[in-house]
């Protein structure tokens, strides 16, 4: 495999040349700006190696760089090996940025060239001054894999789904409404609808272009008197074109959005900087564009109505029954022996297949035993994975996706004997996710806000953790959502009812052990006072929490009170689907501390 991408760096080196390029970057994400990107737009992956969802590859005539953050560096270092590529490991205080990199390194008159298809209006404009300053100059290029990449995989055509008003909660032609008057409020007259999983909450559609995301490869520009889904019509059956009008929703190809932009002739069309790729801004004339950090769509898929977080709850029982077992299967299974990693993963599967709901997985299983939980995004392979023994930790990182909703649940499991080390770190995770949860906040309060709860106790003890503490989720839609997240850096998106957020602080020490303990909250009114709005956090993971390794005086009484709390509600609400050994084993897993 080394050979190989050496092979296609070359042969991308021989593309800058005959087109005058000295770099090109080569982004990890597609024209919808997309976490997760159909297999046609893993050009990144395809010209390095390295298969995470997150890092930047950059290629000059003499050099290959891959940028990634901190959750990658250990999985990018090993996948990287003998291809050539020096790792830049983003984020750690050392390392220039890709910008910065490029300015030291090319000369006044170079090219530096991009895919306008598959990279944002921020990206770019973070490049422009710079670049200026230095002389060289940013070109954005016709996709080159075109060219490059034999056997490239084509656009997805994946069948789509109508989501019933009875399940997604209300119906596209009010989510339309809605967003109409968001638009009227922001005195802009239309706006283009980039996001996938904007597209696929607005029109309540599903759809399977992309891996673990039920998605549908499409755009919408929706103005004050129309609405316009940009797909390929091989994808909808006649029921669902029938759906799409009675909606107030018509039809034209995908790639007919960028003459529809040429031709845009309302005053003002809204675009956010952050998720619209450059090309599809400089489609429309330069005066009708209107630039906005937030989405509209985002601010209120984000907050889920009675019937999502219904629909939540319901996933959330499935996901706890199918965990349940498979924890009362675990232990026993390690000790007999030939217990792997991908074993963990399959047997997971199985269960959660038991319920008609279950759609597949909202993320690759993180099954990560010993020293592979160090490595934060870690996934076993047929051709890399460990053995599980009855010691030490599995770090298990999973989700469901469900007809009702999705599921994202980490629990960090004892196989057997600790050391102090691992029991004292485990309690410190464990006290950081319990005081995040116990919040109460005002209205107006941020995840940035909140995120040092659950570091506190690390902090005290000189330890860290480098990736961030809570996402949204979405309502059978991706696992990672916003706008609203809880981490270090500030996001000012507010905390409001009806979001939900993972509370999912950790702890990882390279070649030793890693710990993560997660659940999926959510966002509920607490009480009012003379001081305004205040709220709290609810767990809606159904899901025990290994008390094994606690260090009673490092956990604290409080944070034991509400362990044993979430337990007896943990019980409480599993127990009527269990019976037998599963029950007995549920009942010992949720006993008071």
């Amino acid at each position: 495999m080394n050979t190989i991408i050496r092979e296609r760096v070359e042969r991308m080196r021989a593309y800058m040349r005959a087109n005058g390029f000295n770099a090109f970057v080569v982004v990890s994400s597609d024209p919808h700006s997309s976490e997760y990107v159909a297999d046609c737009w893993k050009s990144r992956e395809w010209i390095s190696g390295f298969d995470g969802s997150a890092g930047t590859a950059v290629i000059t005539l003499d050099n290959a760089l891959l940028w990634t953050d901190s959750r990658y560096w250990l999985a990018a270092e090993k996948a990287l090996e003998g291809t050539g590529y020096q790792l830049m490991k983003d984020g750690d205080g050392v390392t220039p940025s890709i910008v910065e990199w490029l300015c030291a390194n090319l000369n006044a008159g170079d090219v530096v060239a991009v895919d306008g298809t598959v990279c944002s209006v921020v990206e770019t404009n973070a490049w422009r001054g710079p670049f200026s300053v230095k002389g060289i100059k940013l070109e954005f290029a016709k996709d080159p894999f075109d060219e490059l990449w034999t056997g490239r995989p084509s656009l997805p055509l994946g069948e789509v789904q109508i989501m019933p008003e009875e399940i997604a909660g209300e119906s596209a032609r009010n989510k339309l409404a809605r967003l109409r008057a968001a638009l009227e409020a922001e005195e802009v007259e239309g706006m283009l609808v980039t996001m996938l999983d904007e597209v696929a909450w607005l029109t309540n559609l599903r759809g399977c272009d992309v891996e673990y995301n039920p998605v549908a490869v499409s755009y919408m520009i929706v103005t004050l008197d129309k609405a316009v889904l940009y797909i390929d019509e091989r994808k909808l059956t006649e029921d669902v074109l029938k759906y799409l009008a009675a909606q107030g929703i018509s039809v034209a190809g995908y790639g007919d959005v960028w003459q529809a932009l040429k031709e845009y002739d309302k005053a003002t069309i809204l675009m956010q900087p952050s998720k619209c790729n450059v090309a599809a801004a400089m489609a429309v004339p330069a005066e009708r564009a209107v630039f906005r950090n937030d989405s509209p769509v985002a601010k209120m898929k984000a907050v889920k109505n009675a019937v999502e977080i219904e629909g939540f709850r319901r996933s959330m029982l499935s996901e706890g029954v199918a965990m349940v077992k498979l924890l009362k299967w675990l232990k026993p299974a390690v000790e007999q022996g030939g217990i792997t990693e991908i074993d963990v993963d399959n047997k997971l599967t199985a269960l959660r297949s038991a319920d008609n709901s279950f759609k597949g997985l909202s993320f690759a299983t993180i099954a990560a035993y010993g020293p592979n939980a160090a490595i934060v995004h870690y996934e076993p392979t047929p051709a890399e994975h460990s053995v599980l023994e009855p010691k030490g930790f599995l770090l298990l990182d999973c989700g469901g996706q469900y007809l009702c909703g999705t599921t994202d649940v980490t629990r960090t499991i004892a196989l057997g004997e600790l050391t102090d080390e691992e029991k004292a770190d485990y309690t410190r995770v464990l006290r950081g996710h319990i005081s995040l949860a116990m919040a109460k906040f005002p209205k107006g309060t941020c995840g940035t806000q909140l995120d040092v709860l659950a570091r506190q106790w690390l902090w005290q003890s000189g330890e860290n953790y480098l990736h961030g503490t809570g996402h949204g989720v979405g309502h059978f839609l991706n696992v990672h959502e916003g706008p609203h997240q809880i981490r270090m850096n500030n996001m000012p998106a507010h905390l409001l009812p009806g979001m939900t957020v993972t509370n999912e602080p950790g702890l990882y020490k390279a070649g030793r052990h890693g710990i993560r303990i997660e659940n999926t909250m959510l966002v509920n009114e607490f009480c009012e006072t003379e001081f305004g709005s205040f709220y709290g956090l609810e767990p809606l993971t159904l899901c025990p929490i290994d008390t094994t390794p606690v260090v009673p005086e490092l956990l604290g009484d409080e944070a034991r009170c509400y362990l044993n709390r979430y337990h007896a509600m943990v019980f409480e609400m599993l127990s009527p689907y269990l019976a037998g050994d599963e029950l007995e084993f549920l009942k010992d897993a949720c006993k008071a501390i």
